[in-house]
């Protein structure tokens, strides 16, 4: 299966003209015979933000261009994007059919020649397949009809930290993960289940998280005797590999506070997202891409990359850099 995959991904390369990947030497764009210009808009929040905001410099160290238009609302969910989307349908003057930019879904997907449109569902609620019913359905329809020559693409959005409060409840709801790794086998089901709904393609950045959370060398792994009340403001506590931003000093009532932020990636975190997202659109693995963000680690951010083209070719759904074409059905 895989090797058939890697074989179907080159000849749809050759076919429509991928080339080989592209060596980087610097972040800046290089000299690119075969340069490639991707189209897309994300329709999420800021998971969204997370997952791309490397995007561009990794696309630019590769020398290719990309064009990316987000529509994003903070902490919302696939029923809101959905709500915004059918209000447009019913009268396109409510207010409550656009974003804060004033630009409606509608709108948006007839402003470019998209490439790839982008959904993905709240962090909260994508262990449970039912909250992506039928709202995916609703922005997949429009999408299709508005973009009819851009392929949809599925964000994977990924678990929250081990430790993080969440995980921590003695009597969690009837539904509710009790752990990482429940909630990521919960996530991974219900976005491989909405993806073959859709007949749509993921990009895997959930299964890179967890990849990079359980290697035996660089994965994150919580102190087991951690104490909030031992730190003093000027401190925090070791978080060697972690990809989520975790604990952080807050000023609450003009106090200092340790406060705890598992779900939202930090600077190893986005990159490895942006990786994934490159692969997935381009067609081309990041391995080796020279855009590594100053203060993270380049030795780390290389086993960053062989951990996001992992994810990427085991995958199988992934749409491998066909821009407005059929993408690959493998393995949804």
């Amino acid at each position: 299966m895989f090797r058939t995959l890697i074989s179907q991904c080159l000849l749809i390369a050759i076919a429509y003209g991928l080339g080989s990947p592209a060596t980087a030497q610097t972040p800046q764009t290089q000299s690119n015979p075969q340069q490639k210009h991707v189209r897309i808009l994300t329709v999420g929040n800021s998971f969204t933000h997370n997952a791309t905001r490397y995007l561009d410099e990794l696309v630019a160290a590769a020398g290719h261009r990309l064009t990316h238009k987000m529509l994003s609302i903070s902490g919302s969910p696939l029923r809101l994007h959905a709500s915004k989307a059918m209000a447009f349908e019913k009268n396109p003057e409510a207010p409550s059919a656009h974003y804060r930019g004033g630009e409606s879904l509608q709108q948006a997907l007839k402003s470019e020649p998209w490439d790839f449109v982008t959904i993905q569902q709240v962090s909260i609620q994508s262990h449970n397949i039912k909250t992506y019913r039928p709202f995916a359905r609703q922005l997949a329809d429009i999408i299709r009809r508005d973009a009819p020559e851009a392929t949809l693409l599925v964000h994977q959005t990924w678990a929250y930290r081990s430790d993080d409060p969440r995980f921590g409840k003695s009597n969690p709801a009837a539904g509710e993960p009790a752990t990482q790794r429940a909630m990521y086998e919960g996530l991974s089901k219900a976005y491989r289940t909405i993806t073959a709904d859709l007949s749509a393609q993921r990009i895997p950045v959930g299964d890179a998280f967890w990849l990079a959370d359980n290697d035996p060398d660089f994965g994150y792994r919580a102190s087991p005797n951690f104490d909030a009340g031992s730190f003093v403001s000027t401190d925090l506590p070791a978080q060697p590999h972690s990809l989520h931003v975790g604990y952080r000093w807050k000023n609450r009532d003009g106090e200092p506070q340790l406060g705890m932020d598992g779900h939202h990636a930090n600077l190893a975190g986005e990159y490895l997202g942006a990786c994934v997202w490159f692969e997935c659109l381009y067609g081309e693995s990041p391995v080796g891409n020279g855009f590594v963000p100053e203060k993270l680690d380049v030795d780390y951010a290389a086993h960053l990359q062989e951990i996001a083209h992992q994810a990427a070719q085991q995958g199988g759904d992934v749409a491998h850099g066909i821009s407005g074409e059929t993408a690959l059905s493998v393995g949804r």
